[in-house]
């Protein structure tokens, strides 16, 4: 029996170190335009990033490629859920042209869940590095892949198209898994880390914390990455999008966060991006080359 998240009716008040500045700027508005023009989603308005502003201010965007409607239904994630309507067939050049356009060094690619699919939706996962590569042979990509289900031929076809990191989040610890991610297995998402390590990607992760994790919880969790190949690792603060996903059960101090990143990397991790906003994408022109 899955264990259903707990309902907050009250709003829990955010430390001072969580206040963000809002989005602003002649950058923000030109990526904007973009993503409005050639009709792009992005995981920074689907998932309520709260680096929107910084990263949109800078001129650098994560694109959530496959629609914005996810097959699973995370406690923790504010993308729509239910049945995806079909693919746009013409993204992947879309989404090409508009990295073009916005001249980034360094682009980040993401998608929903598409179960229903049998590929995975790998083959539109392909074609958009192909296209990206094409039309911005000196742009470095990273793409934030789905859990395939085991569908290890998909995973292939989504990691060989010449991206320079792959990341897959964990999102949480393993005793969670349940409430947190109730589709997906921690054993499986670790064994797509290690094939994409065999393959010879560099390979990125992602944890929240604040969801009632304990201290060795997540200790563990860094030395099963470090044991399924994983290079890089981010830790962000879990922060609630609505009363009707998961609550926060603590808020984590940026002096914890601090010591999370040193402990990673005594345990083996090459790099850790550790704090309260961070995000699997945050900083990810930094992960390129550790």
């Amino acid at each position: 029996m899955i264990e259903l998240p707990v309902v907050s009716e009250q709003k829990v008040k955010k430390p001072n170190w969580l206040r963000v500045k809002l989005p602003i700027g002649k950058e923000y508005a030109k990526v904007r335009k973009l993503v409005d023009q050639y009709k792009l989603h992005t995981i920074c308005e689907s998932g309520n990033c709260p680096n929107m502003g910084e990263c949109w201010g800078s001129g650098t965007a994560t694109f959530m490629i496959l629609g914005n409607v996810c097959t699973r239904s995370c406690t923790f994630c504010a993308v729509a859920t239910g049945r995806p309507p079909e693919y746009d067939t013409d993204e992947p050049h879309r989404v090409a042209e508009a990295i073009k356009l916005m001249g980034v060094k360094h682009a980040v690619l993401t998608s929903v869940n598409r179960d229903e699919l049998k590929d995975r939706g790998a083959e539109i996962w392909h074609q958009t590095v192909v296209e990206t590569k094409k039309l911005c042979p000196d742009t470095t990509i990273e793409t934030l892949i789905p859990d395939v289900k085991g569908n290890w031929a998909a995973l292939e076809l989504m990691i060989s198209a010449g991206q320079e990191v792959v990341s897959h989040n964990m999102e949480t610890v393993e005793s969670l898994y349940r409430r947190v991610r109730p589709q997906a297995k921690y054993s499986r998402s670790l064994e797509q880390i290690r094939r994409t390590k065999d393959y010879g990607k560099r390979t990125k992760s992602g944890i929240m914390l604040g969801l009632g994790e304990k201290l060795d919880e997540v200790y563990k969790a860094m030395d099963d990455l470090v044991a399924h190949g994983l290079d890089i690792l981010t830790l962000g603060q879990y922060l609630q999008p609505t009363k009707m996903h998961i609550e926060v059960a603590e808020f984590i101090h940026p002096d914890q966060f601090d010591n999370y990143r040193e402990e990673g990397l005594q345990r083996g991790l090459k790099y850790v991006e550790s704090g309260p906003l961070v995000r699997s994408s945050y900083h990810a022109e930094r992960h390129v080359h550790v």
